[in-house]
């Protein structure tokens, strides 16, 4: 029993507007889910995938009116996604977007860019040497050998790096694979299921004060796993002492959540049933989607929310 790799991320933007407008526009993503936070039906939530809505290749925003992150210890601090080959076309195209950016590099062995978005969005493109599957999206911006694959490494700056590390491996069952020296420090990775920069989480001690969540910062991370291991998923977290939601049906995926000792916000999430649940493959992303159990709620939902297009 063990987790396949990252299943999403999900961020926090102040405009939805906006946010939309980068992730397809720029970075060529597409727009697979249009719903609303199932905790919160004021919000939207926004879900970024590749052109098969693919588990693992999605990146997910609420749109909360929060002011900017506090950036700080125990947090998410960056988001990387995948692509193939170099680096030269996304330079250009950030360029021309305007956005802040640094210059490729090599890091832990693969051609690594950092870059912002405009509400300061830590991400980062790292060529994974075009291993595994892609599935391009066919009206994305961005020509299909250039575009993003899905998530890579994720970075997490914790003030005890040594009791997140053993929550990974004793809980999680991933494995530490190696370290490497990044400008914020020394850099551990654990991999989990197949390893590889889709299977990644990077750990960085930071005794910095604690972040302050906001736009522009980081919810929470998501974990594969099959459909099947839902349950025991469940149990394993009950037998290791973990404090977690419990079983949660979000209906796209089944998921379970709960906190790593410095207090960071993990997901176990099922790869199925998957956003085509509930419209066509071809067209998600282009209506609002509800829940079965919030649909009787859609006049009123609908109108506490703004316009996601201008």
């Amino acid at each position: 029993m063990n987790l396949t790799g990252i299943h999403h991320l999900t961020a926090v933007t102040a405009c939805a507007a906006d946010n939309l407008a980068f992730y397809t526009e720029v970075l060529g993503l597409r727009l697979v889910k249009q719903t609303v936070n199932q905790d919160d039906v004021s919000a939207y939530h926004l879900f970024y995938a590749d052109g098969l809505a693919s588990p693992g290749s999605d990146i997910t925003f609420f749109d909360w009116p929060a002011p900017p992150e506090r950036r700080g210890a125990n947090s998410i601090v960056r988001t990387h996604l995948r692509v193939a080959g170099g680096l030269d076309g996304w330079c250009e195209r950030l360029d021309r977007a305007g956005v802040t950016r640094s210059a490729p590099e090599t890091r832990d062995g693969r051609l690594t860019l950092d870059f912002e978005d405009p509400e300061g969005q830590r991400l980062a493109l790292v060529d994974d040497g075009g291993a595994g599957e892609a599935h391009p999206w066919d009206r994305s911006p961005v020509p299909a050998p250039e575009q993003i694959r899905g998530l890579g490494p994720i970075r997490l700056a914790v003030a005890q790096p040594e009791r997140t590390g053993a929550v990974l491996t004793d809980v999680l069952g991933m494995r530490r694979e190696r370290g490497f020296d990044a400008l914020e420090g020394r850099v551990e990775v654990f991999a989990m299921g197949p390893g590889g920069p889709a299977a990644e989480i990077q750990l960085l001690r930071d005794t910095s004060a604690p972040a302050r969540a906001g736009a522009g910062g980081v919810h929470h991370v998501a974990f594969r796993i099959p459909d099947a291991e839902y349950d025991a998923w469940a149990d394993r977290l009950r037998a290791n002492r973990v404090p977690s939601s419990g079983p949660v049906d979000r209906y796209y995926f089944r998921s379970l959540y709960f906190r790593e000792p410095n207090g960071i916000l993990f997901e176990i999430a099922t790869d199925g049933p998957g956003f085509a649940a509930d419209e066509p493959l071809e067209t998600l992303g282009e209506r609002l989607a509800l829940p079965p159990f919030l649909e009787p709620r859609r006049a009123a939902i609908e109108a506490g929310l703004k316009p996601l297009r201008r």
